[in-house]
């Protein structure tokens, strides 16, 4: 439009007077009927910001709604697929075949035995681990002793039976040992990770029983440790079930866990062995038993509780691997002093898994200590 038009009055002189009126009115709506975008200034509204402000407000709420609509369809289209995807995928594995089972207190426990002759060796895994995390370190040991690992419940293939806490395991660890008989043959029990908790604690309750405590890179305390509170409620089902079953089916996820845990020392992970640390955490109840786990924390005993060892009149040893980086590097003398066992052994450049990277290391440090077993008289 000419700058002229729009510098002159858009009401003739006769009418502006009037503009207020009814009459006016009717002329003003005609007007802008006929004129795109003309909008009538209001009494005290000057034009600039203040005269768009109407205009900005109904178009940030669309906008604001816009957003929210898309945010629940959003979680409707994800939380439906979540539900499909995990129904689809709901097929629980099948256990290994030729697995030996006995009954250890209230639980069916998975067990595998090595060697037939020498003093018995019990070795006691930790979270998330099972049977065959022991399967380089067992045949080393079995040259002399004879050597049984169990699966704790909660982990491998034994029966999942909560509560998963130290109490439960050690009275699962005391049954097995009822079971396959070691009762009266002092053995040497072998803690790795949390499970350095579960033996201390079992040489708490029955030292008559022990011939001798081995820590391997475990403290035995209950630290907190595991994942952050709050993610039990960020992650709910069924998008946590739907994140675990994507999780594993991912074998380069499960190799950048084992590696970052085991170390360049460590063997190659085949599909075999991606399937070893997967299928156990495949089975049926193993996904409950996990979500169970991970709100709980890693099991452990309180500080007071795990000195009370020093008192115990068992061998005892402290092994770690010298760049495990779950523990900080005071980690092992401390533990050493706190449950009265002799310097740590040091295992170098080992990570947290040491049985898998270093057996023969963690070989010979059993060895070292089955012999001041063997030297010293049985705990009364």
């Amino acid at each position: 439009m000419p700058t002229r038009l729009l510098n002159r009055p858009l009401l003739p002189r006769r009418h502006r007077d009037d503009a207020d009126g009814p009459a006016g009115a009717g002329r003003w709506a005609a007007l802008r009927d006929r004129v795109p975008g003309l909008r009538r200034k209001g009494k005290g509204e000057e034009p600039g910001a203040g005269g768009t402000a109407p205009r900005r407000q109904p178009r940030l709420r669309r906008w604001l709604r816009r957003i929210a609509l898309g945010c629940v369809v959003l979680w409707v289209a994800v939380t439906a697929a979540s539900f499909v995807y995990n129904a689809v995928t709901d097929g629980r594995a099948a256990p290994p075949r030729g697995l030996s089972y006995v009954q250890a207190a209230d639980i069916r426990t998975r067990y595998q035995e090595w060697g037939t002759t020498g003093s018995p060796v019990v070795l006691v895994h930790g979270a998330f681990e099972d049977v065959d995390t022991w399967s380089r370190l067992a045949p080393l040991l079995a040259r002399d002793h004879r050597v049984y690992a169990l699966d704790l419940t909660g982990d491998g293939y034994s029966e999942r039976r909560g509560p998963y806490t130290v109490d439960h395991f050690t009275r699962q660890l005391l049954g097995f040992l009822d079971a396959m008989h070691l009762g009266g043959a002092h053995p040497l029990l072998v803690g790795h990770s949390s499970g350095a908790a579960v033996v201390t604690d079992a040489a708490l309750r029955a030292p008559a029983r022990i011939g001798g405590v081995m820590l391997l890179d475990g403290d035995a305390l209950d630290t907190g440790a595991g994942p952050p509170p709050a993610l039990k409620y960020v992650l709910l089902p069924p998008y946590r079930t739907t994140l675990l079953r994507i999780g594993l089916g991912i074998d380069g996820v499960i190799r950048s866990i084992y590696n970052a845990q085991c170390g360049p020392a460590c063997p190659r992970l085949d599909g075999a062995g991606v399937d070893q640390w997967r299928r156990p955490l495949q089975v049926a109840g193993a996904e409950g038993a996990l979500w169970s786990m991970l709100g709980e924390g890693v099991p452990g005993l309180p500080a007071d509780q795990v000195a009370r060892l020093a008192a115990v009149p068992v061998p005892k040893s402290v092994v770690f691997g010298s760049d495990d980086d779950v523990f900080s590097k005071q980690t092992p003398q401390e533990t050493a002093r706190r449950v009265g066992a002799p310097a740590p052994t040091l295992i170098p450049g080992a990570r947290h898994l040491t049985m898998v990277s270093s057996p023969g290391a963690v070989a010979a440090a059993v060895e070292q200590l089955a012999g001041r077993i063997a030297a010293a008289p049985p705990a009364g």
